[in-house]
């Protein structure tokens, strides 16, 4: 079996495993979700490891073939469906960081102590769905595997969640479906034009296929803003973001964790395909997104200033955040998409460490207002380092992957000569203020100081499990802070096919 088929096989097999087990086995049930999550770990860096040595091994033939591992098996034939798989810089790293997410949420979610066969179950579903997107070279395979990544969330939120959690899950589900109708209208303009102007008489999925198709500039003006609206909308893109915060704040632990870490992290990835294939239309909407996603970094920082729940302050935050990354993509420059990947990676992990903090926090406090805490750094002294450390990243601290990602968008966006988009990079930059702002409140008012309440005093101990997923989550945040070479290469080599589609149109 290959080794893309194996990573996307894992977390269903293991999801059926855990469907398998007794319904008083929670303890196997929660071994096996981590067994399978550490294989997926382990197969994850060792495809990274991988594509390293073909980057060795293409720069020693003077070659630049950015995909690896492809393969093809006819599926449905007659509708040109097929099981396309293949994967470049981008699809390693975004499954590099599937895995050390995953591997942490399950750790986060030791507690877990309601229907646990079903939430593990669903959790791995969800997982599987998200590295099927990553691994996919056909366009309906990728769609197919992102539904199975969006429809857990709905039970996910609605049964485990806290708060209005009902309404959240419906709120996010409908919107997310909203989406994908988008998605689905921009697949099949793609499928039928192909049929039209290529060489073969029949349509395609084939996403490197229709790269090297050059599609009617009217086609892409109306193709292109389908596929970004109806990826942005999971992307948190304004005015289509207002699903995420609710949901994060319903969300339990592990969930917030994949939702805010992962499964956002796919509308990105849509975007920029949507470039590849239709550069043409994502240079004639650019200014419009640029604008937009200009909103989400600010709009976002603002109201999380305005916040006083650990939960809403990180989501919009990831609002802001997932808003730097839409604006790095449509610069359209190789450093901006670079920043914008890499921003995708750390705030990925970033997020996921701050989600992990306070479900521990609120496990044991009982609440997530910033006002009702305060001095917990004397009785969780690691836990409040390690939301230091994410703060930090979260603020673009120098040392720090966030640092690495924001300062290579701001470059590659102020390098387009346009002063429109460098107008709007200040402004971009200047959201660096905002997030330093809520974000030095938070730690202040959550860690510093006196005890709010007496019986903080005597809070359970954090556990192993959760020491380990904070150390693993704040380790990558200052690895890659510090050595972001290997990741920028990755990136670098397998973007270039992106800006040479862009470039050859002008």
């Amino acid at each position: 079996m290959d080794l893309l088929t194996l990573i996307v096989l894992v977390p269903f097999i293991t999801a059926f495993v855990i469907a398998a087990l007794p319904v008083e086995r929670t303890d196997l049930m929660k071994r096996s979700a981590l067994f399978g999550t550490s294989l997926g770990l382990g197969l994850a860096i060792h495809l990274t490891f991988t594509y390293l040595a073909h980057m060795a091994e293409q720069a020693a033939l003077g070659a630049n073939e950015t995909y690896i591992l492809k393969r093809t098996l006819a599926w449905f034939p007659t509708l040109d469906i097929n099981y396309s798989i293949g994967v470049d810089g981008v699809s390693v790293v975004m499954t590099l960081l599937t895995s050390i997410v995953i591997f942490a949420g399950v750790l986060a979610s030791w507690h877990m102590k309601n229907r646990v066969k079903e939430f593990f179950a669903l959790l791995l579903l969800l997982v599987g769905g998200v590295y099927g997107v990553f691994i996919s070279i056909d366009f309906f395979l990728l769609f197919l595997f992102y539904e199975i990544a969006v429809l857990p969330m709905y039970l996910l939120i609605g049964v485990w969640g806290t708060g209005k959690k009902e309404y959240s899950a419906m709120k996010l589900t409908l919107m997310l479906m909203a989406g994908s109708a988008f998605i689905f209208a921009g697949i099949f303009g793609l499928y039928f034009i192909s049929a039209k102007i290529g060489t073969t008489g029949h349509g395609s999925f084939d996403i490197l296929e229709l790269a090297t198709l050059h599609f009617p500039k009217e086609a892409q003006n109306w193709i292109f803003p389908c596929l970004f609206v109806g990826f942005g909308v999971i992307g948190a893109l304004f005015p289509f973001h207002t699903w995420s915060p609710d949901g994060h704040a319903s969300a339990p632990t592990s969930v917030s964790m994949l939702h805010a870490g992962v499964l956002m992290k796919l509308g990105g990835y849509g975007c920029l395909r949507a470039i590849y294939i239709l550069p043409e239309g994502a240079k004639h909407w650019a200014m419009l997104f640029l604008v937009l996603t200009t909103i989400n970094i600010f709009y976002g920082g603002l109201i999380a200033v305005r916040k006083t729940d650990l939960k809403y302050i990180t989501a919009y935050s990831s609002v802001s955040h997932c808003g730097m990354v839409l604006f790095g993509l449509m610069v359209l420059t190789l450093l901006g998409m670079e920043g914008a990947i890499l921003q995708s990676f750390s705030h990925g992990i970033m997020t996921a460490l701050f989600f992990a903090l306070i479900g521990a926090v609120y496990e044991r406090t009982h609440t997530r207002d910033v006002a009702k805490l305060g001095g917990l750094m004397q009785v969780m002294p690691y836990a409040g380092v390690c939301y230091f450390i994410a703060g930090f990243a979260a603020l673009g601290l120098p040392g720090m992957s966030g640092f690495v990602a924001e300062i290579t968008i701001f470059i590659g966006s102020w390098g387009t000569a346009d002063p429109f988009i460098r107008l709007l990079t200040i402004f971009t930059c200047a959201s660096v203020v905002v997030a330093a702002v809520y974000m030095l409140r938070t730690v202040t008012k959550v860690f510093y100081g006196k005890l709010e309440d007496e019986h903080f005093l005597h809070l359970p101990a954090i556990t192993f499990q959760e020491k380990a997923a904070f150390t693993l989550l704040s380790f990558v945040l200052i690895f890659v802070g510090i050595f972001p070479g290997w990741v920028m290469s990755i990136l670098e080599f397998s973007l270039v096919p992106v800006v040479k589609n862009l470039s050859r149109i002008g």
